[in-house]
């Protein structure tokens, strides 16, 4: 019972920082925060319609490797996340602006549990998956947000690169 009001809460922030974030930007506030941040670094992919598999180790040293990925706009990823570190980390896709406010409202909630199809967070020693398909040319950041790692540098970009360009 509360893990679930704990994943309530921590959802219910997320919605609002969304909500905010869109409103601030001149979106419609009409709750639907995650859907444009989704629409803004592409959407949950299919596993079964993944063209490929992208192996991403975590660290102690807040760091992903590789930190610097590129795909093709379109295409659906399957991310296979391994923690080698000892520490909890995680794996979120997202824009600069979001993961920077994700991750304030991580440093003020550490112990917040959440889960959606953009992330992924691992305990020590453990793996784990997202399956991502890029619907948009430019860049995706991704960053864990676990307290202090963000700071360190624990931070990666995916490259999208433009359907006609990448055809070329």
């Amino acid at each position: 019972m509360k893990h679930n009001i704990l994943r309530n809460t921590a959802f219910a922030a997320l919605a609002a920082l969304a909500t905010a974030g869109a409103s601030a930007a001149g979106n419609h506030a009409g709750g639907h925060g995650h859907g444009h941040a989704e629409a803004a670094i592409g959407q949950p992919g299919v596993a079964a319609k993944a063209t490929r598999t992208i192996n991403v180790d975590m660290t102690d040293g807040m760091r992903f490797t590789p930190a610097d990925i590129k795909v093709k706009q379109g295409e659906t990823v399957r991310f296979v996340v391994k923690n080698s570190g000892q520490l909890k980390h995680e794996l979120v896709l997202g824009t600069e602006k979001e993961l920077k406010e994700h991750y304030e409202a991580m440093k003020k909630n550490p112990e917040m549990e959440h889960a959606d199809p953009n992330m992924v967070t691992l305990a020590a020693g453990k793996s784990g998956e997202i399956v991502w398909q890029f619907t948009k040319a430019g860049k995706v950041d991704f960053a864990c947000l676990q307290p202090g790692h963000y700071d360190a540098g624990m931070k990666g970009a995916v490259t999208v690169a433009n359907k006609t360009a990448a055809a070329k």
